[in-house]
């Protein structure tokens, strides 16, 4: 059960307050973050949002997906898990 969502193509301006409001209309809002870049502190465009349940997260996406938010149309998807472990060369 995915509850997490990947949301791209976020204006810079964009604030995680922004974010849970919006995502609000459609659930709850377990959480929700901007990705910053670690060197230079500015944000990368794109953010999670973590909803209560299943239910609200595929709500999110039918509502939210290629909606305008500050200028830019947001791409609301599904999170994929990251591949943690395993072998790096």
């Amino acid at each position: 059960m995915n509850k997490k969502l990947f949301v791209a193509n976020l204006a810079y301006s964009v604030t995680e307050e922004e974010l849970q409001s919006i995502f609000g209309e459609s659930g709850v809002v377990e959480s929700a973050s901007v990705a910053m870049d670690r060197n230079t502190g500015k944000k990368r465009g794109f953010g999670f949002v973590e909803m209560a349940t299943q239910a609200e997260a595929e709500a999110a996406i039918r509502n939210l997906n290629g909606v305008n938010l500050e200028g830019r149309p947001m791409s609301v998807a599904m999170s994929e898990p990251r591949p943690r472990g395993g072998n790096r060369f």
